[in-house]
């Protein structure tokens, strides 16, 4: 058969991995397909910074690239909202299957890119856009496609895993833990995108949307970062044979009114004996939990040029094989469209940490305060240094609302001098 021609749109870390595994693989990959590809084109802003490529792929015209005619398919790499966007949607309004790795934008306005494949009966592949190497996305839009899946949750970002690993092993406080992902490279420059939890929660809208059905995006997501989290914190997770992790946690939760969808980013202590416990350094996992299928864990690398590669490529090859075959694979499941559960609805158990005058009905005080807003006390701790003590308390499962309402009581106290930390606590019976 004639080869199918690719159009790359980007050539950096993931890009230039891409090439090269399509080069280097092309009689396989020939094999598995049963067409060739072929890479036509490779669309780059500085087309003379990349000396390893041949010239005549290079080009700066990524909107040219894409409307040729002889294109039948596009690997977009580039990532960010715009020109993507623009570029995706002309070549899937052109008849061209896409495949991308831009979680940003699949979580801003993933919608607008399954209407134009669903228009023009092509393709849109997206696996390495979570998670990088691991096959995670395609098992919950096609082998889970039969069950009821009741939650994900999961370490989506190797950055602030790495971070958080390393102040549990060593004690170190946030600011030293990024400096050392700095140095090793596991941290960009600006590390917001990670730090602040923005990257997982794309990631998470992108699960929450293929898990549930529903149409999820980045702002349906309640985010929090881990830049708060303190020394103290892993200490006291430690207290308790937990560890704190970022986790991206996407649940359907049933009450009278009907099933919702709740999708949120937060850090959270998980007692050491949860799979997630394990996951070190900058790997991710993600835990499935379905009806019939019970729990599944994925586990692998969730960034690098070469692992988001392999994930490109398993998309690359699958696209490859419905356009010699004149199919089409599946496409957007948003038949139920679940309303988003307000984080202020959902029940979770929470660690405080008070520092506190050391002196008589303190302990009854702030009892009667979580009384007050019917948050129940698991169990408490006190440790006291002279005039000062602290009390360290862990909740049953109370609302989000309701926990928010209560530190706010706390914190008007006398005798409560601060609210050092609150941390969810996860893996643990709500109640």
């Amino acid at each position: 058969m004639k080869p199918l021609k690719i159009a790359l749109l980007g050539c950096g870390v993931v890009g230039s991995q891409v090439a090269r595994l399509v080069d280097e693989q092309s009689a396989d990959l020939a094999a598995r397909i049963g067409a060739p590809l072929e890479l036509a084109g490779i669309a780059v802003r500085r087309p003379n910074r990349h000396a390893d490529v041949p010239p005549g792929l290079l080009t700066d015209d990524a909107a040219g690239l894409v409307a040729r005619d002889d294109i039948d398919l596009v690997v977009e790499v580039i990532g960010g909202i715009e020109p993507a966007r623009t570029l995706l949607l002309s070549a899937l309004e052109g008849g061209k299957s896409v495949v991308t790795a831009n979680k940003a934008l699949l979580a801003e306005d993933g919608a607008t890119l399954h209407d134009a494949a669903a228009k023009a009966g092509v393709d849109l592949y997206y696996e390495a856009s979570v998670a990088g190497a691991i096959p995670l996305l395609r098992p919950l839009r096609e082998s889970l496609a039969g069950d009821r899946i009741l939650r994900v949750i999961g370490i989506v970002n190797g950055t602030t895993n790495f971070i958080l690993s390393r102040m549990d092993a060593t004690g170190a406080g946030f600011d030293e833990a990024l400096a050392e992902a700095t140095a090793l490279g596991y941290a960009e420059a600006d590390p917001s995108a990670d730090v602040d939890g923005f990257d997982a929660a794309a990631k998470a809208a992108i699960l929450a949307g293929l898990a549930f059905h529903t149409r999820v995006t980045a702002a349906d997501v309640y985010r929090e970062g881990i830049g708060d989290v303190t020394a103290a914190d892993v200490a006291g997770a430690k207290a308790m044979d937990c560890t704190v992790k970022l986790l991206a946690i996407c649940e359907r939760v049933t009450s009278e009114s009907g099933d919702q969808v709740s999708a949120r980013v937060h850090p959270a202590m998980i007692p050491r004996s949860h799979p997630l416990a394990g996951v070190g350094d900058a790997f991710n996992a993600v835990f499935v939990e379905a009806e019939a299928a019970g729990s599944l864990m994925f586990y692998g690398r969730g960034a690098g040029g070469a692992p988001t590669a392999s994930a490109v490529l398993g998309d690359l090859v699958a696209v490859a094989r419905n356009r010699v075959t004149g199919s089409r694979g599946a496409g957007e499941s948003a038949y139920a469209d679940l309303p988003i559960l307000s984080i202020g609805d959902v029940r979770t158990r929470y660690h405080l940490a008070l520092d506190v005058a050391d002196q008589p009905g303190v302990l009854a005080a702030v009892a009667g305060a979580f009384a007050d807003e019917h948050v129940s006390i698991s169990t408490v701790r006190q440790e006291g240094r002279g005039d000062a003590a602290t009390l360290v308390l862990v909740t049953h499962g109370a609302c989000d609302a309701a926990l928010a309402r209560t530190v706010r009581r706390l914190s008007d106290m006398a005798a409560v001098r601060r609210v050092a930390g609150v941390l969810r606590v996860e893996g643990m019976a709500a109640e």
